[in-house]
């Protein structure tokens, strides 16, 4: 009878005790990742500001260590720009990826590790962590809202000189891009 009752004992201990939540993959198909380019110099006006989808490779995030994870194939960023002709887009994508930018064949691998995250309640959070991009480290913050259904928002700017990349300069400087560029995310867990 007593092995009866510590068995039953047991079952009870292990049933109430708090369960790990897993990792979560993060849902790279529902997930969006954006990088505003904007122009800036004399003629500007003459230039375009650029659009840059960028997909998410692969990443998790885990609720319990509250740490989350990111990694981007470089080689996979597109530029959109609408209203670019396919011939001028190609050559802005073609200057995107090379040695000039990215150098993708040199840093194929965008990732994002976080160190702290912090809940602030109404779903507002403030996220630090590691940037490597272009062969190059640094901290970030980032203020991220958790949205409907799994969905986490958000923005931040960054430096390319940060990385070690010198913004693209036409005509003497008298377009060029800025330095600063935007990267907006809606990341589906």
């Amino acid at each position: 009878m007593r092995l009866l009752t510590a068995l039953a004992l047991a079952a009870v201990a292990v049933a109430a005790a708090p369960q790990s939540v897993p990792p979560h993959s993060i849902d790279t198909l529902h997930s969006k990742m954006t990088v505003l380019v904007y122009k800036q110099g004399l003629f500007s006006f003459l230039a375009d500001n650029h659009i840059v989808d960028v997909p998410i490779e692969r990443g998790s995030f885990d609720p319990e260590r509250r740490t989350v994870d990111l990694t981007i194939d470089a080689a996979k960023m597109r530029v959109l720009d609408p209203r670019l002709s396919p011939d001028k887009r190609n050559t802005v994508q073609a200057n995107m990826l090379g040695p000039q930018v990215l150098d993708v064949a040199k840093y194929p691998a965008i990732t994002f590790q976080s160190t702290t995250i912090d809940e602030h309640g109404n779903g507002e959070w403030t996220v630090t962590g590691n940037l490597q991009l272009h062969g190059q480290t640094h901290s970030i913050t980032l203020q991220v809202q958790s949205g409907v259904a799994g969905h986490f928002t958000g923005s931040a700017m960054l430096r390319q000189t940060a990385y070690g990349i010198t913004p693209i300069k036409i005509a003497v400087g008298a377009v060029s891009v800025k330095d600063e560029v935007r990267v907006e995310f809606d990341i589906a867990v």
